[in-house]
Parts: structure tokens; C-alpha cells; sequence
């Protein structure tokens, strides 16, 4: 049985000019062109003029007041029934958008792109080598199918009996598992040493191969590798200076070696593909102990709204009639221009919201960034930012997880200074980031042969006034990609 019901709820929807800002304050620097550039393509009614204008001094946010930069959402209300093409006509709308935000003026080193090394990939170097041998066709049909199964970082993991089957079944090339052997040999005389090894202990003894034979460190080393890698990875370091009937400076001099070695031969000659380019958002100088925050010139583009799309909606409008076409290209034209004000605004908000959101990190981290210390960094989370500003938690984390700040100190992630709070036996509350850099440097200054455990380190922290638990000391040390004592150990 059918029937109808009336109900009420109340829904929370984003606009589309909600969803495109907070995709585009979510966007760092660094992608920030590429953005602009899709949209200047897809809206004809958008233009940049930052490549005929000149830019005036970009202008530092210290001096001016947050408020004053606040985005009015009531502005934009998502309807296109009650457009007025006077909004489009005002000065206001279609001044060169961010040009008062430009450091740097006209500089053209700006504008040019970073140049990438042109780099003979590792597969092309080894197949250039197997081009230089005077070997059989079969045989060379056999290297370059070993050289196309090696993994990036120069291992061969597949069985030889799959290579021997891949060269029947694909290359109609029947060859016996001894031949492929042989060719393997080859190129494992290849350069980078250690290159087509099948196990980490073969690619080890492989370079160590390749040196001074008649020296008895690399002698040693190589029987460390053969027969003792376990207690080698272990460092179990008595144990080696028993069996080897070696001291401590011998042994010493043997680690020393194998350290030197490369675990990953691939990697030497592999081209980066994906090279990672850290673009810093914000800028703030020391000032004889006023900290000035300025904006990275490249988050405030030259955007305006098209005048002559303006001009020919306002010929439209006056025209004294108007079919169906007529109307369908007013519609057209209003519907582009109504997104490049969006965009604009958008990029408008962005801009003010990333500003709003750095300018309270660094009066709440004042003294670290003074002083570049990170024991006086405060405890802080994204509520103590998202209060101050008056905003939402998620727009904090949408500027922190992705922007980059550069100071004399170095250029950090916004997202590293946040941090949980510890209480001290005196009641104080400090960040976790204090203890991990004291943890840091009693790690650091410990006495290698007897590194400091998990215990050790705890009751160092108790004496300081940090009462913390050893699993707490043991889950810093791991955030910090520190090994535990018996793996720090040297002799």
C-alpha cells in the first residue's frame, strides 16, 4: 500500500563556491599555477595580466588588521536570477586583482622554470653496456630479457626458470637455465657493482669483489658477509670478535667497509621522476625581535575579470531584441562571468584565510620562531588556531597539512607545529616536541658502545621532571625513526 508523507528536515548543503574554495585552500604553492592556469583555460571570461602588468611591493600582514580582510559569504548566494551586470561594471570588481601582494615586482627569474637534468635512466645504462658485447644474438636476447626483469632498485627476484619460460613463451628463444646463469654473470659484471644480485648477501659480496683482493680488511669483510651477516645486521659485535679472532679496531675498520657499500645499486643511476620541490607559502623575518610575516607573491595572482566579455554582455542586455539565440549566448556569457568573479573571490579568500591562519600560529609559536629552538615550542592543536581565527577545525588542518613556512631557522611543514601537551611533575604543561629533542640529544650524546635503552632513557626524562611511561619514550623514539640501543650500537 502506497503513501505519501510530509516531513521536514534540515540539511546542511556546500555551495559551489563553498566546495571551490575549500579545494583550493587545500592547494599548496607549488600547484597552485597549475590550478590557475586550468581555470584561465576552461573560462575565457578570466584573464591574468601578470605577464603585461607590473606588480607593486607585495605588503606585509603585520602592519595591517586581520578583520579588515574578511571574506563576506552572503555576497555570493549561488543564484543566477538576480544578476546585475552593475556588479561587473564597478571599479572595484575589475581592478588588477593582487597586485598590492607582489614582493618582487616584474622579476622574470620568477617566471622561469626549473630546468631538469636530462639523465641516462639505470635501465639504459645497462642496456647500453650489454650493447658494447661481442655476444650471440640468443645471448643478447637473454640479457636484455634479465635486464628488463630487474626490479628499480637492481635486484633480480624472478627464479631463472620464469626467465627461461618468458624467453620461450615471449621471445620464442629456447634456452637452458645454465645459459641464462651464465649471462646473468655478465651482467652482474655490469656497472653499478651489485647489480642484478638476487639476495642482499650476494649483492654485498659482489662489490666487495670489485675491490683490493689483496687487502685484508676487504678479505675479512667479505668473510663477515659470507658467513656472519646475521650477526653483522644484529650487531652482535662480540660475537664477530670471537669467531674472527679480530679487535675492536679491526673490526671497526671491516664495518667501515661494508657500510660504504650499496644496498640499492639501482638507485644510483635511477632518473627521479617525481623530483619533490618544496615552495615555502609564507616568509617571516626577524626584525630585531619583531617577527614579520609576509605571503608568498605566487598565492596572489594578477586575476581580473574580462572587459571585453563585459562589454558584450552589456550589448547583449541592451539589445532591443532578443530571440532565442540572443538569449542562450547571454546566458553563456553571464554564466562565464559569474565564474570568474567566483574564482577570484575564491583565490581573494584563500589568500586571507591562509594569512589569518599563519599570522595565529606565529603569535602562539613566538618564541620558537625567534629563537629557532624546538624545546620552547607550546603545546598547540588545531582547536587553540581554529578559536582564535573563528573558523572551523577542518579549514585549519586544510592550511596545515599542506603549506610550508620559511624562516632564518630553516622552512617547516605548519603541520610539525602542532603538538600534544605533557604535564611536568611541577604541573607545567609542555609539548611533546620538547621531550623528543631532549630524547634526541641524550641519543645523540651517548656513548655508541653502550647506547642508552628505553629504561634508561625514561628515568633520564623522570630526573628532568618529565614523568612519562618507557612505552611513551619507546613510541617517540619510533616516531622519530630512531632504532633501538642494540641496533644503535658501534664499536
Amino acid at each position: 500500500m502506497l503513501k505519501q508523507n510530509l516531513q521536514q528536515k534540515l540539511l546542511q548543503k556546500l555551495s559551489p563556491q563553498q566546495i571551490q574554495f575549500i579545494k583550493l585552500l587545500q592547494v599548496p604553492t607549488v600547484s597552485l599555477d597549475t590550478r590557475i592556469k586550468e581555470e584561465l583555460e576552461e573560462n575565457p571570461a578570466l584573464e591574468d595580466l601578470s605577464l603585461t602588468n607590473l606588480n607593486e611591493p607585495e605588503e606585509q600582514y603585520p602592519d595591517r588588521d586581520p578583520d579588515e580582510d574578511t571574506y563576506n559569504s552572503d555576497d555570493d548566494n549561488g543564484e543566477y536570477d538576480e544578476f546585475n551586470i552593475d556588479d561587473y561594471l564597478q571599479e572595484d570588481n575589475v581592478n588588477d586583482y593582487g597586485s598590492r601582494y607582489d614582493q618582487n615586482g616584474d622579476d622574470d627569474d620568477d617566471r622561469k622554470e626549473i630546468p631538469i637534468a636530462i639523465q641516462t635512466s639505470f635501465f639504459e645504462s645497462l642496456q647500453a653496456q650489454l650493447d658494447l658485447l661481442p655476444v650471440s644474438d640468443k645471448d643478447f636476447m637473454i640479457g636484455q630479457q634479465i635486464i628488463g626483469s630487474l626490479d628499480d632498485d637492481g635486484y633480480l627476484r624472478r627464479p631463472i626458470m620464469s626467465l627461461t619460460d618468458d624467453l620461450a613463451f615471449s621471445q620464442n628463444v629456447m634456452a637452458e637455465d645454465e645459459e641464462v646463469e651464465e649471462m646473468l654473470k655478465v651482467i652482474q659484471s655490469f656497472d653499478p657493482p651489485g647489480i642484478g644480485a638476487r639476495t642482499l648477501q650476494e649483492c654485498l659480496l659482489l662489490q666487495l669483489k670489485r675491490k683490493d683482493a689483496t687487502d685484508p680488511i676487504i678479505r675479512k669483510a667479505i668473510l663477515v658477509v659470507q658467513s656472519y651477516l646475521d650477526e653483522f645486521t644484529r650487531k652482535h659485535y662480540d660475537k664477530l670478535e670471537r669467531s674472527l679472532n679480530m679487535n675492536s679496531e679491526e673490526l671497526r675498520a671491516v664495518i667501515n667497509e661494508i657500510l660504504k657499500l650499496n644496498p640499492k645499486p639501482g638507485d644510483s643511476n635511477a632518473v627521479n621522476t617525481k623530483q619533490l620541490q618544496v615552495i615555502p607559502d609564507f616568509h617571516i623575518i626577524n626584525d630585531d625581535g619583531r617577527l614579520l610575516l609576509t605571503l608568498n607573491a605566487k598565492n596572489a595572482p594578477d586575476l581580473r575579470v574580462s572587459r571585453s566579455y563585459m562589454d558584450m554582455f552589456e550589448h547583449y542586455d541592451k539589445a532591443s531584441q532578443k530571440d532565442r539565440k540572443m538569449k542562450e549566448a547571454v546566458q553563456f556569457v553571464k554564466q562565464k562571468l559569474d565564474s570568474a568573479k567566483w574564482f577570484i573571490d575564491a583565490i581573494k579568500q584563500r589568500q586571507q584565510t591562509l594569512l589569518k591562519t599563519m599570522n595565529a600560529i606565529m603569535q602562539y609559536q613566538y618564541d620558537f620562531f625567534l629563537t629557532g629552538d624546538e624545546r620552547n615550542l607550546r603545546p598547540m592543536i588545531l582547536k587553540d588556531i581554529a578559536d582564535r581565527i573563528g573558523m572551523d577545525i577542518s579549514t585549519v588542518s586544510r592550511v596545515a597539512n599542506s603549506k610550508y613556512v620559511q624562516t632564518e631557522h630553516g622552512t617547516f611543514l605548519l603541520k610539525s607545529f602542532f603538538s600534544e601537551a605533557i604535564q611536568t611533575e611541577s604541573g607545567e604543561e609542555v609539548s611533546n616536541k620538547e621531550v623528543k629533542k631532549i630524547l634526541e640529544d641524550c641519543i645523540g650524546g651517548e656513548d655508541k658502545r653502550h647506547p642508552l635503552a628505553d629504561e634508561k632513557l625514561t628515568d633520564i626524562l623522570k630526573e628532568r621532571g618529565y614523568n612519562i611511561a618507557r612505552r611513551t619514550v619507546a613510541k617517540y623514539r619510533e616516531q622519530m625513526n630512531i632504532p633501538v640501543a642494540r641496533l644503535r650500537r658501534e664499536v
